[in-house]
């Protein structure tokens, strides 16, 4: 048997409020938003230290994009059915006769084609990575990033650290 060790990490402040309105089919849903929470864990090699990374540095890098994605409109900027543009200070989002203008500030504009639980796990594996990648990485193996929209319902992403 091959030895195993991982970091996890999930917390009050791995938490963010945020609107959207995924593409279901050729449909798109109400605006809606949720309390998002976030989990990460880390699977590597223990340093000379012992450990797989310190929980600091990995809770630090979840709550960083926790925090950009906080009180934000979703946008899905690559949607291959909604038509999005934007003018000035504005976001004009528009699908079959709905049509949304909503202030910049007010966007996330994310370079994904839903706004799934799937998907923005997977742009927050992204996030997270560029935040731990920093730090001497050699030891890391793969990391998962689960974000849980309501309770028992989460979309996973896993990938290696490369």
């Amino acid at each position: 048997m091959t030895e195993s060790f991982s970091v996890n990490v999930n917390a009050v402040k791995l938490r963010f409020a945020s609107a959207h309105m995924a593409t279901l089919g050729n449909d798109l849903e109400p605006l809606h938003g949720h309390n998002y929470v976030v989990s990460c864990k880390v699977d590597g090699d223990l340093t000379n230290d012992g450990w797989v990374i310190d929980f600091s540095v990995i809770k630090k890098a979840v709550e960083n994009a926790c925090k950009f994605l906080d009180h934000k409109f979703l946008l899905q900027r690559d949607s291959l059915l909604i038509k999005i543009s934007e003018k000035g200070e504005q976001w004009y989002i528009q699908f079959k006769d709905r049509e949304y203008i909503l202030p910049k500030n007010d966007v996330v504009a994310l370079s994904i084609q839903n706004t799934t639980a799937e998907y923005l796990a997977k742009w927050l594996f992204a996030r997270i990575k560029e935040d731990i990648i920093l730090i001497d990485d050699h030891n890391i193996h793969s990391m998962t990033v689960e974000i849980e929209e309501m309770p028992g319902q989460s979309g996973i992403y896993k990938s290696n650290i490369q």
